[in-house]
Order: structure tokens, then C-alpha cells, then sequence
């Protein structure tokens, strides 16, 4: 988002005060141990990745076919499908998760998240259009669209919000990110209807999805990505001091409107590579940050830090159980995602409104 919205409620800007005046012994877990079991955690969810599917794989042959030795084609072919899905998921979680933690920063708002206020659903909307209209076919377009198509949801949440009632704006937020996520997705539907052909081709943008992606496709946005990473991972500082009010913000030297379009802008990229790549996957902004709050408290580096490594871990892991709960069938990473995020939004709202 272009800017951070003025309306956060009390409950929010407690949190986001709370959020900027972290000190290193405000966390609930030594730096260091929840890195470490961080790391764990990614690691267990690449192996399972890696192993489990319609067609299980034995550790042994894994290992075999990572160092080069003799497999039989078939569990080649397998693992090559999987080291694909898998690397997307990683990217995908880890620009979701920071998008998600800079958004909620830059607004003071806990349910701020890429797929709740719409930019997701926004930034596909804009590559199946690109697709339908202007024959796009190159996953840097997709990027480009997407971009396009993220800013202008943007504007639109951010417009609804500043109408809403300043008591009401963090749910006011969500509700017209869902509106403005409804709308997309009936009109992405419209196009299905009205070109049956590019079914297949279109699903991808309805829900999400890690499965039939090239590994390689990463690369194509790596220049939208590595800039978004960047722009994000070290605006934990700036993200700490805006949670304190602009007016602190500026006293403490800061150029709030330099640096919330910086880190504003890293967030967008993010949001828009991640879709390019995988279609609009929800909830994964939401549901990593607030974990990760509990385990190391409310300091933005902390937070960007440990985002980077459990939103990766997050995705690979809701991939993993699409595959696993309908086999020979499988439930694409967005909708598990969605399944699991919706309670955590639920309780976060109620917090929020101190119900």
C-alpha cells in the first residue's frame, strides 16, 4: 500500500506502539533457539516435501537420486516434479509472509495481510486479463500485470477504508479487501465463461497453486523479487519506529514518506512476484507473523527475520497436506492455506475488537 491507512483503531495502534518500542528482551525465545528451530522446521517441511505425495518415496532413494546415483525414471521423474513445487513454494512463502509483515506494520492494522485486503486476488485478476486481452505468456509479464494490478486494488481498499468509521477500520480493511477479492474473482470467473478453452490455463489464478510450476520461473522474477526482498527485510527499523505515530517517527529522524513508499513498495513486489508465480495464496501473511509474534514478541526485525524462514516452511507444509488428504487427488496449497488461516483471522478480529 501507497501509504499507511490514518484510521487505525486504539487496540491497533496499542499494538503497533507495542511493536515499535520492542526491545531485544522483549522476546519470548532467545533469538538464536527460535532461528535454529525455525530452520528445523523448514527443513522437516522440504524433506516431506520431497517424499510424500500420491506416490510416497523411500529417504534412500531420494538420496540416491540427489547425489547423482542410479534411480529408475520414474522416481526421477517424481522428484523432479517435487524439487519444482517445492522451490516455488519456498519463494512464494517468503514473499507472502514479508508482505504480510510490512503491510501490517505500515498500517497498524493486525489483519493486514496480501489475500485478506485484496491485492492478491487484484494482481490475478490483472494477469488473466492480460492473458485474455493482451496475449501475455511470459511469466515476467504476469509480473508486470500483477504489479499493476496490486497498486490499484491498493488505492481501492485503502479509499473504502478512509470512508469507514476511524472505530471500525482495521475489520472495515478486511471487509473491503474481501469485497474487492469477491469481485475479482467473479470477474476472472467471467472470463472462464466466456473462453472454455482457457480453463486449465486460468485455474491457477482462481485459487493458487505450487503443482505444474518450473522451478525456473523464478528467475524470470527475480528482479521484481530480489528488490522486493530487499526493500522489506531492512525496513524492520523503519516498520518499528512508524509503530510509535509519525509525528515520533519524524522526531526520531525518520522521512516517514521516504520510507513507508520504500517499504510500502518492497511489499508490492512481493505480493505481485508471489502471484506471478503461484496465484493468489491467502492467509499466509496473516497466519506467520502473529505466529511468530508469539514465539520472538512484536520487534519488527525479529519479525522479518523469522517471517522469511516460517513463511516459506508454512507453504511447502500446506502443499504437502493438499497432496496427502485426497489422494490419488490433491487440494491446491491456496485452498489448505485458507482453511487454515480463516480461524486465526477470526481471532484476531476478536481481539481487535475486544470481544
Amino acid at each position: 500500500m501507497s501509504t499507511a491507512t490514518p484510521t487505525a483503531t486504539r487496540p491497533a495502534a496499542s499494538t503497533g506502539a507495542r511493536a515499535g518500542s520492542a526491545r531485544p528482551g522483549s522476546a519470548r525465545l532467545p533469538m538464536a533457539l527460535a532461528l535454529a528451530g525455525s530452520l528445523v522446521v523448514a527443513g522437516l517441511a522440504v524433506a516431506a516435501s520431497l517424499l510424500l505425495g500420491v506416490q510416497d518415496l523411500a529417504p534412500g532413494a531420494v538420496l540416491d537420486a540427489v547425489l547423482g546415483r542410479d534411480t529408475d525414471a520414474q522416481t526421477t521423474a517424481i522428484l523432479a516434479s517435487r524439487v519444482d513445487r517445492t522451490v516455488i513454494a519456498l519463494v512464494v512463502g517468503a514473499a507472502v509472509a514479508l508482505s504480510g509483515v510490512v503491510l501490517q506494520g505500515l498500517t497498524r492494522n493486525p489483519i493486514a495481510e496480501p489475500g485478506i485486503l485484496g491485492l492478491n486476488s487484484g494482481a490475478a485478476l490483472a494477469v488473466v486479463l492480460g492473458i485474455r486481452f493482451l496475449g501475455i505468456s511470459t511469466v515476467t509479464g504476469y509480473v508486470v500485470a500483477a504489479i499493476v494490478g496490486t497498486l490499484a486494488v491498493a488505492v481501492l481498499v485503502q479509499s473504502l477504508t478512509m470512508m469507514a468509521p476511524r472505530a471500525s477500520a482495521p475489520v472495515s480493511m478486511a471487509l473491503a479487501g474481501a469485497a474487492v477479492m469477491a469481485l475479482a474473482q467473479s470477474l476472472i470467473g467471467a472470463v472462464l465463461v466466456t473462453d472454455r478453452g482457457a480453463l486449465d490455463s486460468f485455474r491457477l489464478w482462481q485459487v493458487g497453486s505450487v503443482a505444474g510450476r518450473d522451478a525456473g520461473q523464478v528467475l524470470d522474477v527475480l528482479p521484481f523479487l530480489g528488490l522486493g526482498l530487499l526493500l522489506a527485510l531492512t525496513a524492520g527499523p523503519t516498520l518499528n519506529a512508524v509503530a510509535l505515530g509519525d509525528d515520533l517517527a519524524r522526531g526520531l529522524g525518520q522521512n516517514v514518506a521516504l520510507h513507508r513508499g520504500l517499504a510500502a513498495g518492497g511489499a508490492v513486489l512481493l505480493a505481485a512476484s508471489a502471484t506471478a508465480l503461484a496465484g493468489p495464496i491467502a492467509f499466509v501473511g496473516l497466519v506467520v507473523p502473529h505466529a511468530v509474534r508469539v514465539l520472538v514478541g512484536v520487534d519488527h526485525r525479529r519479525l522479518l527475520a523469522l517471517s522469511a524462514i516460517l513463511g516459506p516452511a508454512f507453504v511447502v507444509l500446506a502443499d504437502v497436506v493438499g497432496r496427502l488428504v485426497s489422494r490419488p487427488s490433491e487440494v491446491q496449497a491456496g485452498i489448505v492455506c485458507a482453511v487454515l488461516g480463516a480461524p486465526v483471522l477470526v481471532v484476531v478480529i476478536r481481539r481487535v475488537r475486544g470481544l
